[in-house]
């Protein structure tokens, strides 16, 4: 049986902190009508493409249903930056940059100065937006406001509701724990909560996964084991050996890893049925 014919897919919104939050909603035709967890799937700091789509119906493929919010949907400025061309230039600017020169502003606007006029404005905005112009509690808020949506559908299993998300949407996946009362979290290669002391109000286990090569995000990881340690919370972590940040986005031809990438999937898998299938 095909993709098409097993899974239920549809644009859905459900009010948020910032707005309407248009979202990707997948679930399996093969749950024998019965009530299944739910996966709340992050987007990168691209916004809800089509590579996370797909995860999602990864997660549907699993007997998941799989919301992936588009968490720049609700607010204008951030839907109107991160449109579709937006997002595509920006990411096929950024391709060619060196991977170990990505936060060297000199190195970055010395590239764009190659750039067309119009281009290199759509590009800058778009990169200064991703760097720290995004609103992070507001888009936190809205994330909590989807597991009361979920939990109104029928085919969802209440109390079985968790998170997972990629570069920006990790940070938000393991933030969006510390406001809300998820079974489990999922973050790949995200950002820890600010302050550090809000991993305190998890309740629920989580999951790390990062790439050794990824500096950056690494260096703070020591503050997270602290933590998670020091409040006594179910955490798991792995570092793989050799992979870049986003080893997971098999779009990407620069930091794609497809052997750490198929063991965080199988890890992924067997951390969501310890504690979203029981």
């Amino acid at each position: 049986m095909s993709s098409e014919q097993r899974f239920d897919s549809e644009m859905i919104s459900y009010k948020g902190a910032t707005g309407n939050i248009e979202s990707y909603l997948v679930r399996n035709r093969e749950t024998d009508g019965q009530p299944a967890p739910a996966v709340i799937v992050i987007h990168e700091i691209f916004g809800l493409v089509e590579h996370t789509k797909d995860v999602a119906n990864r997660f549907a493929s699993q007997g998941y249903v799989a919301l992936a919010p588009n968490l720049f949907s609700g607010d204008e400025n951030l839907r109107s930056t991160f449109s579709q061309t937006n997002v595509s230039e920006t990411m096929q600017f950024m391709s060619t940059l060196r991977r170990e020169k990505m936060r060297d502003m000199a190195y970055v606007q010395e590239e764009l100065a190659k750039q067309s006029e119009d281009r290199r404005a759509r590009i800058g905005k778009t990169m200064q937006m991703m760097w720290g112009g995004i609103p992070k509690d507001k888009l936190t808020q809205d994330l909590v406001s989807a597991v009361p949506y979920l939990e109104s559908q029928k085919f969802v299993q209440k109390g079985k509701i968790g998170s997972v998300g990629f570069c920006f949407g990790g940070g938000m996946s393991i933030n969006f724990a510390c406001h809300a009362k998820l079974a489990a979290c999922v973050v790949f290669y995200g950002e820890n909560p600010n302050p550090i002391d809000l991993v305190n109000n998890i309740e629920g286990p989580v999951l790390g996964l990062y790439g050794a090569e990824d500096q950056r995000i690494n260096a703070s990881l020591d503050q997270l084991v602290r933590a998670m340690t020091q409040y006594k919370k179910d955490f798991e972590m792995r570092i793989y050996p050799g992979a870049a940040h986003a080893f997971f986005n098999d779009t990407s031809k620069v930091t794609y890893n497809a052997e750490a990438a198929k063991d965080a999937w199988d890890r992924v898998l067997r951390f969501y049925a310890r504690t979203l299938q029981v």
